[in-house]
């Protein structure tokens, strides 16, 4: 094995059956992880697939092998896939497109769209996470462009799972944001709150550290394509 090679195995993280099986499955319809392309701004400016829509209790999450939109609530499990048509309302969209993670045990929501970024990688083997500040709720499944203002260093259950904080590109009223330290400090406090509070009626202990500027962010993005990269070319190999 090459020295590049065996550095290239050092960094990158074992594989995982999940992520190897979304890469091989054949399918029609595109994953928004892989073949969603990040976009020619990255790591500043880059494409997010939303998750969990702004005001939403219910938390919904990526299925890593199908690429749908999961939930997996206390008493329902549903998975099926509808073509979309115009007129379709946010509930119809929701029982009849996504699959449930499950529905917060506490009595908050989140505070802005919550999502991924697409082509990243981070150590618990999942794309990296971001919360998108802008004007209106987005549904879930649906993408749009970021910038990255600012990281928010986050251990959930004693382990890393930091977040990134964006705004929406093409959103009028947020877009001219450029570092995290020019928002509200109450915005700052409300974010911080929640991800405090919304695990903690399931005895799960979340710790958020102080925000970090945006090269942070931009590095850590940065770092994140990288490992997917890496990944990648792991997977190809084999």
């Amino acid at each position: 094995m090459s020295e590049e090679a065996a550095n290239v195995s050092r960094s990158a993280p074992k594989l995982n059956e999940r992520i190897l099986s979304s890469l091989s499955r054949r399918s029609v319809a595109a994953h928004p992880w892989h073949d969603l392309e990040i976009g020619p701004g990255a790591p500043n400016v880059f494409n997010c697939v939303v998750e969990i829509t702004k005001g939403s209790k219910v938390k919904y999450e990526l299925d890593k092998k199908t690429g749908l939109i999961k939930v997996w609530g206390p008493l329902f499990c549903f998975q099926i896939v509808l073509p979309i048509s115009q007129d379709l309302t946010l509930d119809s969209y929701i029982a009849r497109n996504l699959q449930v993670d499950r529905v917060l045990y506490s009595s908050v929501v989140y505070p802005h769209n919550y999502g991924f970024i697409p082509r990243t990688l981070c150590e618990d083997n999942d794309p990296l996470d971001v919360l998108v500040l802008m004007q209106e709720p987005v549904l879930p499944g649906c993408f749009l462009r970021a910038r990255a203002i600012g990281l928010m260093p986050m251990i959930d259950q004693g382990e890393k799972d930091d977040k990134i904080i964006a705004v929406c590109a093409d959103d009028p009223e947020y877009k001219h944001y450029t570092d995290i330290k020019e928002l509200p400090p109450h915005r700052l406090t409300e974010i911080r709150r929640f991800f405090e509070d919304y695990k903690k009626n399931e005895n799960k202990k979340v710790a958020v550290n102080e925000f970090l500027p945006t090269s942070t962010a931009v590095e850590a993005i940065q770092y994140s394509m990288d490992l997917y990269a890496e990944y990648i070319m792991l997977s190809l190999r084999r």
